[in-house]
């Protein structure tokens, strides 16, 4: 059954913008939310629509306001046609729990210098580095949204006991593969790229796929399962790969 009277926050963004919250936090309940409002609007789009970025929360949804405005039946404007739009759909979303995610499993080389942050992650919760590993490991996190660089997840549902800050200083490089924590959130980085998680390991599993479509091996919704590797592994499967 649909779920009636959802609340939102809709708020302009600019002229040709606004940004549809659906909650607060990183929830899966709200990620529910969010994915059944972008599948919505991927199916019925209004006129004007040019894009939507769905992130853990919210939705940002870019519009023509020229297009929308033409549109216009009495002296609404164009941003409360699209709101009116918006809740249209939002009171639409139904959330299917018998739907299983896709659980994806990914080999991780933790540590070394596959890991350069996992010693320091140890020492900041004054656990040992093996402690970290099978805690960032023994739990399936889940993709909330995709961004920063192409096919780079953001997943939430790591424990907590391993929730480190990101780094003061950020690298100006980061390795492709590189698996980061930042506060409560777990990544991988899917490209070479600056950045300031604490990079505990590395994957030899690519990512982006340019010559896929979609072109990321990963998906908002996708479970995501550790598994750690030896480095002898790491170079097998990366050998495999060539």
């Amino acid at each position: 059954m649909p779920i009636q009277h959802i609340e939102t926050n809709i708020k302009p963004l600019g002229d040709s913008a606004l940004i549809v919250q659906l909650g607060e936090g990183i929830d899966p309940t709200i990620h529910e939310k969010v994915k059944n409002l972008s599948a919505l609007l991927t199916d019925h789009p209004f006129e004007g629509l040019i894009e939507f970025v769905p992130a853990y929360n919210n939705i940002t949804v870019y519009y023509n306001p020229y297009t929308v405005h033409s549109s216009i039946k009495g002296t609404v404007t164009a941003f409360e046609k699209v709101c009116t739009r918006i809740d249209h759909l939002v009171q639409q979303i139904k959330i299917d729990n018998s739907n299983s995610p896709r659980l994806v499993s990914i080999p991780v080389c933790y540590g070394g210098e596959f890991g350069p942050d996992l010693e320091f992650v140890a020492a900041y919760h004054n656990m040992t580095q093996e402690d970290v590993i099978r805690i960032h490991s023994e739990s399936d996190c889940l993709v909330y949204m995709l961004g920063f660089a192409p096919g780079f997840p953001f997943m939430g549902g790591m424990d907590p006991r391993i929730a480190t800050p990101r780094k003061e200083t950020p690298r100006l490089s980061i390795k492709s593969g590189s698996v980061g924590i930042a506060g409560k959130q777990t990544g991988i980085y899917s490209l070479e790229t600056p950045g300031g998680w604490q990079i505990i390991g590395r994957t030899p599993q690519n990512l982006f796929l340019p010559q896929m479509s979609p072109p990321s091996l990963l998906q908002a919704g996708d479970r995501i399962r550790f598994v750690p590797i030896s480095p002898s592994e790491y170079l097998d499967y990366k050998e495999m790969k060539l």
